[in-house]
């Protein structure tokens, strides 16, 4: 979403390749791994797309924030806040990555060592915990704003991470990139991926990748993603934060600083423009024999708590047993980026008098709208 409220996420796995599962990578730091070591010249055995959509479950965004790529040692999300993940009831962590900052300014764009280390390290911890991992390309603002400029930087992301993970488990699945949006036109943006597409073709002829619509994810945008006929290990992702008055109120990155006291109170009206939408992804994924994920929903934390816990009962991911959708959790950002990891997050049941939580570290953000990430008060035992 529009700079940030994120959802996210999404079952099983062990070793991302011999060398990365015969070395340990604890809470002490991550070994030094490079891209000979990592890789292994098999590929993952072939999933089917909507299989892997079904076994991302509920998930949620990590680390995008947090300091730990700057510095290891500084870092607040630890190894053992992935056990507390799967315990949390989640299948997938949505791993957020902003990459180019830590490439080399040179022709090859090089990712430096130690940002590649963290990445091992995430990516091994997630698997060792049963957790599908997906790897987002989190670069939307600057691939938003220049992306001619940046194309350079987009492939060469993908030229070292695919053959990096070429053995990685099938439950390690690529995003393309997060949200292409403004200046990254759908004309530009089904050039892009599709040349992303094929140098990770090169290496993971079988991966499981997501891709999503141009214009922010928009479910109103599905007919302007082309996808390759050929290609049938793709999922497509959507977004959505309808009513965008009620989701982003006070939100100022939306121009909504001084809307508040927006309310959604699940009226008929209200759910059945909901449906409608979701019926017309359904309609589109049945056309054209897609999987369709719903990586990202919810509402900011400026909206009335009494309101966004009706929408998180009867706001998008209801409409998942219906459709079909692949379900992502939902994620709550807090009061701005520069502060997201100040506080500790709880994602709470969803039975409003339960005391059953989770305690996320803070670079998860503020999980109020419990509802969002559970369906019923089943989850509690693991919870507590």
């Amino acid at each position: 979403m529009r700079r940030r409220l994120q959802v996210a996420s999404a079952a099983g796995a062990l070793a991302i390749g011999l060398a990365v599962a015969a070395s340990v990578q604890s809470e002490h730091g991550p070994s030094a791994l490079s891209a000979a070591e990592i890789k292994s010249t098999a590929g993952p055995a072939q999933v089917d797309a909507a299989v892997q959509n079904r076994k991302l479950g509920r998930g949620v965004n990590i680390i995008g924030y947090d300091p730990i790529w700057r510095s290891f040692e500084r870092g607040r999300f630890k190894a053992r806040h992935f056990r507390l993940i799967k315990q949390g009831g989640f299948d997938t962590v949505r791993i957020n990555l902003h990459p180019f900052r830590h490439m080399d300014p040179g022709g090859d764009h090089a990712l430096s060592r130690s940002w590649l280390e963290v990445l091992d390290w995430a990516v091994e911890q997630a698997l060792r915990n049963d957790l599908m991992v997906i790897l987002d390309l989190h670069e939307f603002n600057t691939m938003g704003t220049d992306p001619e400029g940046n194309r350079s930087k987009f492939l060469a992301f993908r030229r070292q991470i695919a053959p990096r993970y070429r053995g990685a488990s099938p439950n390690l699945v690529f995003e393309l990139l997060n949200e292409p949006s403004r200046k990254l036109t759908p004309e530009l943006w089904n050039i892009y991926y599709r040349e992303a597409l094929a140098i990770i073709r090169r290496t993971n002829p079988t991966r499981t990748v997501i891709v999503g619509p141009p214009s922010w994810n928009s479910v109103k945008h599905l007919d302007g993603l082309n996808l390759p006929a050929e290609d049938r290990n793709l999922i497509v992702t959507v977004h959505y934060y309808t009513p965008m008055d009620f989701t982003h109120q006070g939100a100022s990155w939306a121009g909504r600083r001084d809307k508040t006291g927006v309310e959604w109170r699940g009226t008929p009206e209200e759910r059945a423009a909901i449906a409608a939408d979701f019926r017309a992804v359904q309609q589109w994924s049945k056309a054209n024999g897609r999987p369709i994920l719903l990586g990202e929903f919810g509402a900011y934390d400026k909206g009335p708590m009494d309101s966004r816990a009706v929408h998180g009962r009867r706001g998008p991911h209801r409409r998942k047993a219906r459709l079909e959708l692949g379900l992502l959790a939902a994620r709550f950002r807090l009061h701005s980026l520069r502060h997201r990891q100040r506080s500790m997050g709880r994602a709470d049941l969803s039975c409003p008098d339960s005391k059953a939580a989770v305690a996320l570290p803070g670079s998860f953000s503020r999980l109020q709208s419990c509802t969002a990430f559970v369906n019923s008060c089943s989850i509690k035992e693991t919870c507590q």
